[in-house]
C-alpha cells in the first residue's frame, strides 16, 4: 500500500537525522512499524531484526512437525488436544496459527496448456443464475453452456430446472445453433452424464448414450480435480456472469433467451479468439464451421415422458401444476409428453388433451369443453335419477312423458315438475292424476295439477306445504307407497275369539262383585 509523500520524508529524517529507531517512529507517526521497516528497506538499510519473544509453543515445535509428516491432514483441533494431553496450557487460537504455519505444503502443480483442432471438442457445462419466481413457485435459472475448444464460439440458453430433459434440449439447440457438432464433448462429471465412476471405470447414462449414438458424437468426462481440461467451458460462464447477465433486465425466460442468442452473435463472437489473436471468435468459427460433424436429417427427441394417475377428479398432475383430462378418463394410467410450451396427454397411444405448459404452482389448467361435458354427463345422470323415482312412483308417468315430448315440451321441465307434485301429494295420488290427464289426452304437467287440486278440493283437504329437509335431495329422493287401508276394514269384521270371551267374563265377574260390595 502505498504511503504519502511527506509521511516517508518525516519517516527518513527521523531515522537519519533525529537517530530515532523503528519503534519510536512508528509509535510517534501512529503507523505500524512494518510501514516504517518498508520505508527504510526501499532506501537502502537492511531490516531491523528483532529479538524472539520464547512461547510456551516452543518446545512442542518437534511433535507437531512429526506428527504433521505423518498425518498431513490431521486439523489444528485434534493436535491441540493432544497437545493439552501432553502438558500444553496455551491458547487454542495461537496453537492453530502456529499449527498453519508448520503444516507441510503441497508443491503447486503445474499443467500443461492443451491445444484442439478445429472441430474436435467442445466442453459442457451448467451455470447456477439465481431463481425465478413465477406465481407461487420460485425455480432455479440454470444456464446451458456449450463452448467449441477452438474457436470459442459460445452457446447459451437459460432453463428452469437442470433435470435430463433441460440438458437434452440445450444439445439439440446448440448443435442447430452451431449448424453441426464436434466429434467429442466433455462433461464435468456431470449427474446427467456420469452415473458412476471408479478411476477410469465410467458408467455413463443411457440417454447421453442415446443422444451420442443419433449424433455420433463422443462423450467424455474430464479427468477428477483437472481443472485445465475445463477450463473454457468455466471461463466462459464467468465471462457470461460479468459481460451478459450483470444488470440485465427480461420479461421471462423467452425473452431472456432472446436476448443471450443476440449477445452470442454479436458480443460474444466480435471478441479476439484465445487462440489466435490476430481474428476474432466469428472469424475462428467461420474456419471451424466446415470441420464440424453434419446433423443427421431428424432432432433427437427432447419432450418429458411421464406416467401420471388420474383421481377422482379429472386432472392429472404435472411439473407442480394440475391440467384437466376428459371426465371418461379418472382412476386410469395416462402419458404425459411436455415440450417446454405444451402438454400433452396421451391415452394408449390417442392424445386425449393439450394445454399450455405453465411453470407456475398449485395451478389449474383447464380445457373448458372437459368441464362443460362433466357438467353436463351430471345433468343427465340427474334427469335418469328423476325418471327412475317418476317410474316407480307413478307407472303411467313413463307414457305422460313420452307423449309431452312429442308435443314439443321440455324433457327437464316436465320431469321437475312432476316430481314436486309428487314431493306435494304422494306417489298414490300422482299415479292417479296422471292416468286420469292422459285419459283426457292432456299430457302435461299442468293438467295434472289441476286433476290433483280437484281432487283435495272434493275431499276439503288443505293446501300442501312443502317441507324443507337438512339434507333436501336425499329426503326428496325418498318414495313412500301409502298403505292400503282394507287390511284395517278386515279387523272389524273378525268375530271374537275364546281369549277376547274368557276376558269378557272375567270383567262381568268382576261388576257383580263390586255391585255386592256397594249394598253392604
Amino acid at each position: 500500500m502505498a504511503i504519502d509523500k511527506t509521511l516517508e520524508a518525516n519517516i527518513l529524517r527521523y531515522h537519519f537525522v533525529e537517530k530515532w529507531g523503528i519503534n519510536t517512529i512508528a509509535t510517534q507517526l501512529n503507523i505500524h512499524h512494518s510501514t516504517v521497516d518498508r520505508v527504510l528497506s526501499q532506501a537502502g538499510l537492511p531490516k531491523a531484526e528483532r529479538a524472539k519473544q520464547p512461547s510456551m509453543l516452543d518446545p512442542y515445535h518437534p511433535f507437531i512437525i512429526n506428527t504433521l509428516e505423518k498425518f498431513p491432514k490431521l486439523t489444528a483441533a485434534r493436535l491441540y488436544t493432544m497437545a493439552i494431553e501432553r502438558g500444553y496450557t496455551g491458547g487454542e487460537s495461537h496453537f492453530r496459527a502456529r499449527v498453519a504455519q508448520l503444516r507441510p505444503r503441497a508443491p503447486a502443480e503445474a499443467f500443461l496448456r492443451l491445444k484442439t483442432f478445429p472441430g474436435e471438442q467442445a466442453q459442457v457445462d451448467w451455470g447456477h443464475f439465481g431463481h425465478e419466481q413465477i406465481g407461487k413457485a420460485r425455480r432455479p435459472l440454470m444456464a446451458f453452456v456449450m463452448v467449441l475448444s477452438w474457436s470459442r464460439q459460445i452457446f447459451l440458453r437459460f432453463y428452469l430446472n437442470q433435470r435430463m430433459e433441460s440438458f437434452l434440449r440445450g444439445h439439440v439447440a446448440a448443435f442447430e445453433f452451431f449448424q453441426g457438432l464436434p466429434k467429442v464433448l466433455l462433461y464435468d462429471n456431470l449427474k446427467s452424464a456420469v452415473l458412476e465412476r471408479r478411476g477410469e471405470a465410467i458408467r455413463f447414462h443411457p440417454t447421453l448414450l442415446a443422444l451420442s449414438a443419433h449424433y455420433h458424437f463422443e462423450p467424455r468426462p474430464v479427468a477428477v480435480a483437472r481443472g485445465n481440461e475445463k477450463g473454457r467451458v468455466e471461463r466462459a460462464i464467468r465471462y457470461i456472469r460479468d459481460n451478459f447477465f450483470a444488470g440485465r433486465q427480461w420479461k421471462d425466460v423467452d425473452d431472456l433467451n432472446a436476448q443471450a442468442n443476440t449477445w452470442c452473435l454479436g458480443q460474444s463472437a466480435n471478441r479476439l479468439c484465445p487462440e489466435d489473436s490476430s481474428m476474432t471468435v466469428r472469424e475462428a468459427f467461420e474456419q471451424e464451421k466446415p470441420r464440424l460433424i453434419k446433423l443427421p436429417d431428424n432432432p433427437f427427441p427432447t419432450h418429458d415422458c411421464v406416467e401420471v394417475s388420474v383421481g377422482k377428479t379429472p386432472y392429472i398432475r404435472f411439473d407442480l401444476n394440475d391440467y384437466s383430462v376428459p371426465h371418461t378418463c379418472v382412476r386410469k394410467t395416462l402419458t404425459v409428453l411436455a415440450s417446454l410450451t405444451t402438454v400433452r396427454i396421451i391415452d394408449a397411444g390417442n392424445e386425449i388433451a393439450r394445454h399450455q405448459r405453465s411453470y407456475g404452482k398449485a395451478e389449474q389448467i383447464e380445457n373448458p369443453e372437459h368441464i362443460e361435458a362433466l357438467i353436463h354427463s351430471k345433468h343427465q345422470a340427474r334427469h335418469h335419477r328423476g325418471q327412475d323415482r317418476l317410474s316407480h312412483a307413478a307407472p303411467s308417468s313413463r307414457e305422460l312423458l313420452v307423449l309431452a315430448v312429442q308435443r314439443g315440451n321440455r324433457l327437464n321441465s316436465v320431469i321437475s315438475q312432476l316430481l314436486e307434485l309428487l314431493g306435494d301429494y304422494g306417489a298414490g295420488e300422482l299415479e292417479a292424476a296422471i292416468a286420469q290427464a292422459l285419459q283426457q289426452q292432456m299430457p302435461h304437467p299442468n293438467a295434472v295439477r289441476q286433476v290433483l287440486e280437484c281432487r283435495r278440493e272434493q275431499r276439503n283437504q288443505p293446501s300442501p306445504i312443502a317441507a324443507k329437509f337438512a339434507d333436501s335431495d336425499k329426503a326428496g329422493a325418498v318414495v313412500v307407497r301409502p298403505a292400503s287401508l282394507a287390511d284395517y276394514d278386515q279387523l272389524t269384521n273378525l268375530e271374537p275369539s275364546a281369549a277376547s270371551k274368557e276376558e269378557q267374563s272375567l270383567a262381568d265377574t268382576d261388576k257383580e262383585n263390586i255391585d255386592d260390595n256397594t249394598d253392604r
